[in-house]
């Protein structure tokens, strides 16, 4: 290794040692886009890249990133970039600054993390009305991998809720049948679900069952011919 390359990539690791506070809050997951941005100087123009391995040498090669792993969208000039983030893993980006000559001696190296997505929760309910007595179904199906922890929120009328927790649901039970059979009208709705990866703390849609009271018993008379 060359004096000049040694020199360079120790200059490199300093400066990612030193934006290492910054650097530890570029988290996002996997299908999110982001935006990545720089101040902007009267007369530069900035070009920025992507990198899916750390070891080279960032200041004399092109960015390496597949756009299968990580792409930019709208372009990859200008003080401000957008990039979506396919698969997880750990990335980097290098912009570069050049003035009005197109001379640069100016680059910022910057990391981030692209972890798992977050597991989600969609409930569907059959049939939507019932008497009561009778029993309808809910089905949660779910995004991410298995097994599967969540918790099902159950709201009546007047504002009452109760939550009841899933544990340990494996991928053969997805979607996850619950048989319900309520005295009054509910609301349902997956409040926290987890996965291997995670938890998801945004709620999943809702869906309300309507239960028809019974009718009181009266006599029943057979009219005669």
């Amino acid at each position: 290794m060359s004096i000049l390359r040694f020199n360079t990539l120790a200059l490199l690791m300093l400066m990612l040692l030193a934006l290492a506070p910054a650097i530890a809050q570029n988290v996002v997951y996997e299908g999110e886009t982001s935006n990545l941005a720089v101040e902007q100087r009267p007369g530069d123009t900035y070009e920025w890249e992507l990198y899916d391995n750390g070891t080279v040498n960032f200041a004399t090669v092109p960015g390496n990133c597949p756009p299968a792993s990580a792409i930019f969208v709208g372009g990859n000039v200008g003080a401000s970039v957008n990039v979506q983030w396919i698969k997880p893993g750990i990335y980097f980006f290098k912009v570069t600054a050049r003035d009005a000559a197109g001379c640069t001696n100016n680059i910022k190296i910057g990391m981030m993390e692209v972890k798992h997505a977050l597991p989600t929760a969609t409930i569907t309910l059959s049939p939507p009305e019932i008497c009561e007595g009778e029993k309808a179904t809910i089905e949660v199906n779910f995004t991410g991998a298995a097994p599967w922890d969540f918790i099902l929120e159950s709201k009546d009328r007047y504002g009452n809720t109760t939550t009841k927790q899933y544990t340990g649901i494996p991928s053969t039970n997805n979607p996850y049948v619950i048989t319900i059979s309520p005295s009054t009208d509910m609301t349902y709705t997956v409040i926290e679900v987890t996965d291997i990866y995670g938890t998801q703390k945004k709620p999943s849609n809702s869906v309300t069952l309507m239960v028809h009271p019974l009718p009181q018993k009266t006599p029943i008379y057979i009219k005669k011919p």
